[in-house]
């Protein structure tokens, strides 16, 4: 929309100086650079040197080109005001940045919905300081629940909303949408175009899942079928649905559960757990490993257990200690 107003009022600028040497020209005779000086100090209304005497048709072509003149240039302005007043141009100049963001993001997460279950998504992302982008079909409301969301608006089906996005750079998408047939759709476009996507998509109706598994999908997750075992749990295991809930809960302090990789470079990696004394320094405890290359998980692994490259720990403590223990397994000081 402000791409096509800038575009008609200089479209107008364009026809009056075309306008006006053309008159000119024909009428007084005058070369085309000199009908096109005329013009120009007539319609800005400078008058600063005629370039020739005008006889008495050039006079009444010079008072119609002034009237008309300042009717185009009060129709700019009035333009220019309401794209200003009504946040058009900010809108404009906003978006531009937005866009210049996304094109820059790498090893990010594409978040497709921003329903219920994306709005919770992007607060965990955000939390964790992961890079994501939202994909929505419905215009967001701006406020303080967008304030500094990427989000694209349009439909997450469509390859060409799904490249706006970075699919080729990203690390991974998750699928929420309202729908199971639009949240296979998206398995089915993400990974047609990024086969090494890690794509997590919602299921709603019982036997989509293994739909959406055979599409692509690296994991399906039904909300009902979680949310009715966890009100089961939280009856029948009350102490235990309360300890997994506060150790994974986003902002918590005293207690967390994570996930750190072991990278290359880390001194850990040859060692037990009992020699990289996790768990006499730090005060953490390996709940569980799961090994590179869609090994086992290993449970409550032993001290005797010895840490690899590219293993996942899966580890629960303080949130300073588990700080330092990615820091160890990065092989940073």
């Amino acid at each position: 929309m402000l791409l096509r107003k800038a575009a008609t009022a200089i479209l107008l600028v364009l026809a009056l100086l075309a306008l006006g040497t053309l008159g000119y020209t024909f009428i007084e005779g005058w070369n085309w650079f000199e009908s096109l000086y005329m013009t120009v100090i007539t319609i800005t209304t400078v008058g600063y040197k005629e370039v020739h005497p005008l006889d008495r048709a050039g006079m009444a072509f010079t008072i119609f080109l002034i009237l008309f003149s300042l009717g185009i240039v009060f129709y700019i302005l009035n333009l220019g005001a309401k794209m200003v007043v009504e946040g058009e141009l900010t809108d404009f100049l906003g978006r531009r940045k937005v866009e210049k963001r996304i094109r820059n993001l790498v090893n990010h997460y594409i978040v497709c919905g921003y329903g219920r279950m994306g709005k919770i998504i992007s607060r965990e992302f955000k939390h964790k300081g992961v890079p994501f982008i939202v994909i929505e079909k419905e215009p967001l409301v701006t406020g303080m629940e967008t304030d500094g969301l990427l989000y694209i608006q349009g439909d997450a089906t469509r390859d060409d909303i799904l490249r706006e996005a970075g699919i080729e750079s990203a690390a991974g998408l998750v699928s929420v949408l309202p729908t199971d047939a639009e949240n296979l759709y998206v398995v089915l476009t993400a990974k047609g175009i990024n086969p090494d996507l890690r794509v997590v998509a919602r299921a709603g109706e019982e036997g989509s899942e293994q739909k959406l598994l055979r599409a692509g999908a690296d994991k399906v997750v039904s909300p009902y079928h979680i949310g009715g075992l966890r009100i089961a749990h939280t009856i029948l295991k009350p102490a235990v649905c309360d300890f997994i809930e506060f150790a994974t809960k986003a902002g918590n302090i005293d207690l967390q559960m994570e996930e750190i990789t072991v990278q290359g470079g880390s001194p850990i990696i040859g060692k037990s757990l009992e020699e990289s004394n996790m768990g006499r320094n730090l005060g953490i405890i390996i709940v569980g490993i799961n090994k590179p290359g869609g090994g086992q998980m290993i449970f409550n692994p032993t001290s005797r257990t010895v840490l690899e490259r590219d293993d996942v720990l899966i580890a629960l403590g303080d949130v300073k200690q588990l700080g330092r223990l990615e820091s160890m397994a990065r092989g940073r000081p």
